[in-house]
Order: structure tokens, then C-alpha cells, then sequence
């Protein structure tokens, strides 16, 4: 009889080790999409079972995704931050292909801007509650931060897509006229350039786009010395972005930023973070009790992959 996912699952991590107490964590608080993930990643779980979980937030009637997917937009309107979420969880299972990718890129086409690209939120979110922090206007522009994380993910799995084009140009503009940035838009374009099909181009723009960062003091190169770098403006008080944040895995074009010692002082900070529960914290704003439940397993899950991907063991 074939091996199910299911009768993968009993792998346990050694007791009390990182990937033990985060095992815990997610089990005892996570929604079931987080709860297929970690087994995925971390328990020899099945990728079936991330898909089928994933499946619940999409919208047939468009090909979206919501249900608040990203936790800090509810209700069950598709959203382009919700959909670019469901591409990363696809991305992360090797599943990121295929008709369920034409789908969403017909979805990303019918609520594109006019030049092309993707707006954060668009208005249908008035309806629902979402974020203070999260702006809902009638007429939503173009953002990086929308945009690149999904042009990245579609070029580093070889989809094409007729979408694809002006929100590749839209991509190179937003990131070569870069001059005042914020963590969130440069990890936007991090995405972008990792898989950008032009490498010259991207190693160019990410070089210029390091210096940036160091003169703009946007990572904090020094975790116990937090007070020497700014929280950017809108931030919640201790929001800070850490090496690891930008460079998450150690091919990434933003691991030239940092010197070996930076990289390794923000491992260990990412570390020692895990808290007695055994979950990882969230940093941003929290504007209500159930968001903060639902995010914290989603970064405990990021946490132990950017730990095991830069080699520290986790258990």
C-alpha cells in the first residue's frame, strides 16, 4: 500500500530542541494551512495536505484569495496581499506551476492598475475590518511591495504569463528609483531581484539598493545595540529589520550587504528570540487578539526555515 502523508507525520523532532517547542507551539495555536506547513517542512509531512488547506481561501468566482489568508485583512474578499500569500505557500511546496498559477495570473491581471502592476488592497476591503495601518482608498496606486514579491516568485518558477511584462518593467522602474525606502518595500525588492531573469541588472540594482540600506540605517547590524537604529516612520515602537530579514536565505543577493559577523550576530538574534512557549514574536503593530494568534505560528514557521537554510541546527 503507497506511504500517505499522514504516515509521515510521526517523524519527532528531539525532545526540547527548538524544532520540539515550535512543534508544540503550532499545534496548540496554529490554523490548520500552518499546521500542514510545518509538517511539510519540518515533520516529512505531504504537500497534498499544504494544498488542500490552501484550497479553503480561494475564491472560485475570480481566482483569488482571501478569508483573511493575511491576517490582517479579513473578511472573504480577494485581495492582491492575500493571493501573493497563496503564491508563497505554493512556492514553498514546489507547487507553484501549472493551470492553478494561470488562474491567479488571470486574477492578477483583472485587478492590476494601468500601468500594469499591483495595488496593496484594493477597495472591496472597505467592507471588512482590516488593519488600521493598512490604507484603503478608492483609487489604490501601483506598490512594490505588492508587486515584486509575485513578479519574483512567477520568474523563479518559470511561468509566463502575459501579466508578466509590465509588471516586470513596473518592478525594474520601482526599484532603480529607490532613493528613501522602508524595510517592508526593500524586502519587496530583494524578491523582485532574486529572481529577475536579467542578473547583471539585478546585482547592479541590489548593489546600489545595499548601500541604501547602510546609509538609511535600515537593518539593524547590532542587535544589542537597538537604540542606534531608527524604527521607520509608521513602525511600531521596536519594529526593527534585522540581516536576516532581507538576506533569508544565504544565495540571496542581500547576503552581500553583510559581513559574515552581522549575519551571524542576526542568526543568533533570530535564535535566541524563540520565546517559552515556543513560539517566535511578531513585531509589527497588533490591532487585535485573533491576528496576533494567527501570525505568530506563520512567523515561527519563517524563523526555523531561515535558521536551518543559513545551516544552524534547529533539531
Amino acid at each position: 500500500m503507497a506511504e500517505t502523508g499522514a504516515s509521515r507525520l510521526p517523524q519527532k523532532p528531539p525532545a526540547h530542541s527548538p524544532l520540539a517547542r515550535a512543534e508544540h507551539f503550532v499545534w496548540l495555536t496554529a490554523r490548520v494551512l500552518e499546521q500542514r506547513r510545518f509538517a511539510y517542512h519540518f515533520l516529512g509531512g505531504d504537500a497534498d495536505a499544504v494544498e488542500t488547506a490552501l484550497t479553503a481561501y480561494r475564491n472560485d468566482d475570480d481566482d483569488g484569495y482571501g478569508h483573511a489568508l493575511e491576517p490582517d485583512l479579513r473578511g472573504p474578499v480577494s485581495q492582491p496581499l492575500h493571493t501573493a500569500h497563496a503564491l508563497r505557500v505554493l512556492d514553498s511546496i514546489g507547487r507553484c506551476g501549472g493551470q492553478r498559477v494561470e488562474r491567479v495570473c488571470r486574477y492578477l491581471t483583472s485587478v492590476s492598475t494601468a500601468d500594469g502592476a499591483l495595488p496593496a488592497v484594493r477597495p472591496s476591503q472597505r467592507d471588512y475590518p482590516a488593519a488600521p495601518f493598512v490604507p484603503i482608498v478608492d483609487d489604490p496606486p501601483s506598490e512594490l511591495l505588492a508587486t515584486g514579491p509575485v513578479v519574483g516568485l512567477l520568474h523563479r518558477n518559470e511561468v509566463w504569463n502575459a501579466w508578466l511584462f509590465r509588471a516586470t518593467d513596473f518592478c525594474w522602474q520601482a526599484v532603480e528609483s529607490l532613493e528613501k525606502s522602508h524595510p517592508y518595500e526593500v524586502e519587496a525588492a530583494v524578491a523582485f531581484l532574486d529572481s529577475a531573469a536579467d542578473r547583471p541588472r539585478a546585482e547592479a540594482s541590489a548593489d546600489r539598493l545595499g548601500r541604501l540600506v547602510r546609509e538609511q540605517r535600515l537593518a539593524a547590524l547590532d542587535p544589542g545595540r537597538l537604540e542606534a537604529y531608527p524604527v521607520a516612520p509608521g513602525y511600531a515602537p521596536g519594529e526593527h529589520h534585522f540581516p536576516h530579514d532581507y538576506a533569508r536565505t544565504p544565495d540571496s543577493l542581500a547576503r552581500a550587504w553583510f559581513t559574515d559577523e552581522e549575519m551571524a550576530r542576526s542568526l543568533d538574534h533570530l535564535a535566541d528570540e524563540q520565546r517559552e512557549d515556543g513560539g517566535w514574536p511578531i513585531h509589527w503593530r497588533q490591532w487585535a487578539p485573533g491576528t496576533a494568534l494567527e501570525c505568530r505560528p506563520m512567523v515561527t514557521i519563517e524563523a526555523l526555515r531561515t535558521l536551518r537554510a543559513h545551516g544552524r541546527t534547529v533539531g
